[in-house]
């Protein structure tokens, strides 16, 4: 370990304790006693219950879920950013009558209601003006779930209202016109129908003569240099698919992360004979949805890190086994490696949202096996390799207390002393806490290669 930088730490933890605390086996010993006082004398006694004999299945994942807003309260007041998390739960809370909406009334009443030969022949701009009289301020898909869901509260007073929002919602939703006005949101769409022969929506076009397949434009990416080009989903998606979710936790039948099962206990294969074994870390994606939708953002972020400490480097730009698996075989799964990434976001963007899941990494209470970093064993581990399976085994042999040097084939550069800790020598140095994830964002048209990752960099 480095030195703690203390002449420029403006990180004022509660309780007294200090930068060094979160990277020590001993601080996160107390780090973990003071979460206990926390608790209710109840939910303590559990909790240690708990990790003695730990639960499986249904009842684990509820408990974990109940634990979880404790565990937001108690990082909230230990970074002193209780007002921020706060702001991110409004944020969540905010947007929820827009899945509400479109849950209750757009999927199960307004689609159902007009079929798209009928939507086709409506004018859309004609319902807009008159819904917009009715809503008193601009259509936007907040307005139109806000002001909806109220009329639903009674519907034998509102019935022209709603009719008039139906018959938008379908023509939203169902036609061209309506579906390129809200192509950037997520109210008016329906999950589509899955063809396995036909999973990419290419359209036949005629191009000097010459017959080829072309993506909609709305999927066009342009490519200059090697600046990033797919950002990921916004909070508004990534709650959209976790609202999309159907809990199956509470069935225990989260294929997702279990696999999809035959009768005989197997797993299910795809038409094209991939096994649909689900998630390979069997990460509670069910459980964390649960919480996103909830308004729980940090409890969602400790639920993923209990299986998957090393979420930074998954989402959406690597494995969906995960989608593969979803209860939803018959139309589009819940894109969960979108969710996993903005869920880490949504955390890292806050102040010291880079500790807080450094911290979860070695210490998170929703992990009833293995819930803090153990003590230096004496022992000393060579790992070969830098990609994700080598500094994945790097973690844990850390977290289980052991000396870790890793190597790997290609040329490895050093990170900076002050986020490192140490100098290109090894020595020892001085590093501080990040306030702000945007002091380790860099370019990729000018950041060097600097070989972790291996070639998965």
């Amino acid at each position: 370990m480095g030195l703690m930088d203390s002449s420029v730490n403006d990180l004022r933890l509660a309780h007294d304790l200090a930068f060094a605390d979160l990277y020590a086996s001993e601080g996160l010993a107390r780090i973990d006693a003071l979460f206990h006082e926390s608790l209710a004398p109840e939910l303590g006694q559990r909790l240690l219950a708990a990790r003695s004999r730990p639960p499986s299945g249904k009842e684990e994942s509820a408990f974990l879920i109940e634990l979880a807003p404790h565990l937001e309260e108690f990082i909230g007041s230990l970074f002193g950013i209780r007002r921020e998390l706060q702001e991110l739960a409004e944020r969540h809370h905010a947007l929820a009558p827009v899945f509400t909406c479109k849950r209750l009334f757009v999927q199960r009443q307004a689609l159902k209601a007009h079929k798209p030969e009928a939507a086709a022949g409506f004018d859309g701009e004609a319902l807009t003006a008159a819904l917009e009289q009715q809503l008193g301020e601009p259509l936007t898909e907040l307005a139109f779930a806000r002001k909806v869901n109220a009329w639903m509260a009674d519907e034998a007073a509102n019935k022209a209202d709603l009719d008039l929002a139906g018959r938008y919602a379908a023509w939203a939703t169902l036609t061209e016109a309506g579906r390129a006005r809200h192509w950037a949101g997520v109210l008016f769409k329906a999950p589509r129908k899955l063809d396995p022969y036909h999973l990419v929506p290419v359209e036949i076009v005629d191009r000097h003569g010459v017959s080829m397949a072309e993506l909609d434009p709305h999927h066009h990416r342009h490519r200059e240099g090697f600046a990033l080009t797919d950002p990921g989903t916004d909070l508004t998606g990534a709650l959209d698919q976790a609202h999309y979710c159907i809990f199956c936790h509470h069935q225990g039948k989260d294929s997702c992360s279990r696999g999809l099962k035959e009768r005989d206990g197997g797993f299910k294969k795809s038409p094209f004979q991939v096994t649909l074994a689900g998630c390979p870390l069997e990460e509670k994606i069910s459980e964390m949805h649960s919480l996103k939708a909830e308004g729980v953002p940090l409890g969602a972020l400790a639920m993923i890190v209990v299986d998957n400490p090393m979420t930074a480097a998954t989402g959406h730009r690597i494995c969906n086994d995960c989608m593969k698996a979803c209860i939803y075989q018959k139309q589009e799964p819940v894109d969960i490696p979108q969710a996993e990434t903005r869920t880490l976001k949504d955390i890292l963007e806050l102040p010291w949202g880079f500790e807080i899941y450094g911290l979860l990494t070695r210490w998170n209470p929703l992990n009833l096996r293995d819930p803090l970093a153990k003590l230096d064993s004496g022992k000393k581990v060579l790992v070969v390799g830098l990609g994700p399976a080598g500094f994945t085994l790097s973690h844990y042999m850390l977290n289980d207390g052991h000396t870790v040097v890793a190597i790997d084939g290609l040329k490895i550069e050093p990170l900076p002393a002050q986020f490192s800790g140490r100098t290109p020598e090894g020595v020892p140095a001085v590093f501080k806490p990040i306030r702000d994830i945007r002091e380790l964002h860099e370019n990729l048209d000018d950041r060097t290669m600097a070989g972790f990752g291996g070639v998965a960099e």
